[in-house]
Order: structure tokens, then C-alpha cells, then sequence
């Protein structure tokens, strides 16, 4: 389950957004102050983070260039959420790296759709929308993924690993991803096994798209990663 930072002061607000997301189907976790959040980022990366401006203490404004200033959390998606409505109040908000700015009061359906739109062009593997590759089609909300086109359409069976390997290098097609981003994105933040543990599965899902004729689009880049290919005209599943 996608799992959602709120940081927000106020609990009525607070409570008030982790309902609708949660039955919009996120995990919701609550942080009081930019302490309370920079400790639960410390303990795991959420999925995003709705931020408010005014925090008692260190503003959530300094919470984000610091977030963006470290390697670890630099590419964490930040909504910023705030009464504060003039231009220059956004553009400061956007600069110090939120990838959105909502303005209270808002909307439900207004912050739901924001948070879509952010996850679908920064972590488009939170999201439950089926993608497609070529010929290859996986739908996490069925987790079911086939290959091929036509009356050749075959369903791949795959481990729940393998399923969540295969989401991630789909929704990031040709882009090489080294063994430790691998683990980072895909077993989860602070997990501490082997990178060598990549290899295992990339194995298996090659073998679980074989049948398919879809093994040889994951690709090793030697010395660098892995990384999906689009198929070539005229493949199998194209």
C-alpha cells in the first residue's frame, strides 16, 4: 500500500485528510512538527509528503530545502499545503522544491487528483493504474501481467517480488537502474540485504517472461544495472 507523510499542526485538518486518503485506498502516517517528519522520513521513505507551511518550530518551507538538499530525500515528492495565497508565496513554496502547492481551504477530490498528478510523473509505481510496455500489460489493482497481442496473449506468472521489480522497471522503461537504486525502490527504503539479491530475481523474472518471448527486454547494462527496453518493431509482443 502507498503510504502518505501528512504533516500538519492542526489535528482536525490532519485527521480530516487521512480519512479521504485513506479510503482512497493510501496508508496514512501523521507528523505534528518538521522533528516528528524528519523522524519518520528517518525511518522509512513514504511514497510522498503533503507539507504544511507553518509548523511550530522549523517551518515545513525549510523542511523541503533541506529534504532537497540531501541525496536520500531529494527526489521525495513534496505537496506543499498553506493559507498563504499570494504569487510570491508559491513561487518561494515551488522553489524550495515542493513539486505542488495547494492552498487551504481545499478540496478532497482537489488534493486527491494533485497527489495523483504528482505521483504519476514522479513515482508513477505508487500508483495503481495498470501500464503497459510494448505488448506487455501489468495491472496492479488485478496483479496480473500478460505479454503479446492478439490471440497470442500469454499470462505471466510472477512472485510478488518479481511483480513489484517488473511494475518499477515498467513504469521507468530504458532507464538503467543500478542494483542498490533497485533495492532502495523496490524492496524499500532501509532494508539492508544483499545487492546481489537483485541478481536472484532479476533471474527469476527473466524466466518468468520467457515463455512469453518478453526475457530478453530486461537488459543488463554490465558494470552499471538493469533496465527495460522497449521491444522492437515487429517482436513478439509489440
Amino acid at each position: 500500500m502507498t503510504r502518505i507523510l501528512v504533516v500538519e499542526d492542526e489535528s482536525a485538518i490532519a485527521e480530516l485528510i487521512a480519512i479521504n486518503l485513506r479510503h482512497a485506498g493510501f496508508e496514512i502516517t501523521i507528523a505534528a512538527t518538521a522533528e516528528d517528519a524528519q523522524r519518520e522520513v528517518d525511518r522509512a521513505l513514504p511514497a510522498m509528503v503533503l507539507l504544511d507551511w507553518m509548523l511550530p518550530g522549523q517551518s515545513g518551507l525549510s523542511l523541503a530545502r533541506r529534504w532537497r538538499a540531501d541525496e536520500r530525500t531529494r527526489e521525495l515528492p513534496v505537496i506543499m499545503l498553506t493559507a498563504r495565497s499570494e504569487e510570491a508565496d508559491t513561487v518561494t513554496g515551488l522553489e524550495a522544491g515542493a513539486d505542488d502547492y495547494l492552498t487551504k481551504p481545499f478540496s478532497p477530490k482537489e488534493l486527491l487528483a494533485r497527489i495523483r498528478a504528482v505521483l504519476r510523473r514522479r513515482a508513477p509505481q505508487a500508483l495503481e493504474d495498470a501500464v503497459r510496455v510494448g505488448g506487455l500489460v501489468l495491472d496492479p489493482a488485478t496483479r496480473r501481467v500478460t505479454c503479446g497481442d492478439g490471440g497470442d496473449v500469454f499470462e505471466v506468472r510472477v512472485g510478488p517480488t518479481e511483480f513489484r521489480l517488473l511494475h518499477f522497471f515498467m513504469t521507468h522503461p530504458e532507464r538503467v537502474h543500478s542494483r542498490a537504486q533497485l533495492l532502495d525502490r523496490v524492496w524499500g527504503d532501509h532494508v539492508f540485504i544483499e545487492e546481489r539479491t537483485v541478481d536472484v530475481h532479476i533471474k527469476r523474472l527473466r524466466e518468468a517472461l520467457a515463455p512469453a518471448g518478453c526475457d530478453s527486454w530486461v537488459e543488463t547494462v554490465r558494470g552499471s544495472g538493469y533496465r527495460l527496453v522497449r521491444p522492437a518493431a515487429g517482436s513478439m509482443a509489440a
